[in-house]
């Protein structure tokens, strides 16, 4: 099986109070130094057989039309190493 990851993330002029909430805390866990935190999405699509340029296209068009609000967040598509 082949697997392909879609990462979201909300694009860097939308504000992401998630990421905000979550940077706040660091400091009182005990974690120091860390300037900024955005929270995104990741999806993972497994699929038989090879990833071909086509099924990558199909993917591109999941990603844009459901996965992600493209007006907010921006997505990127890769592909990961086979699954075992």
């Amino acid at each position: 099986m082949a697997r392909v990851v879609v990462d979201v993330m909300p694009k860097p002029e939308i504000l992401d109070p998630q990421g905000k909430a979550v940077h706040g805390a660091l400091p009182r866990l005990g974690f120091t130094g860390v300037t900024e935190v955005r929270q995104g999405k990741r999806f993972e699509l497994e699929f038989e057989g090879e990833i071909t340029d086509e099924v990558l296209a199909q993917v591109e068009k999941l990603a844009e039309t459901f996965l992600a609000n493209t007006v907010i967040e921006n997505f990127r598509v890769r592909v990961e190493e086979a699954v075992r």
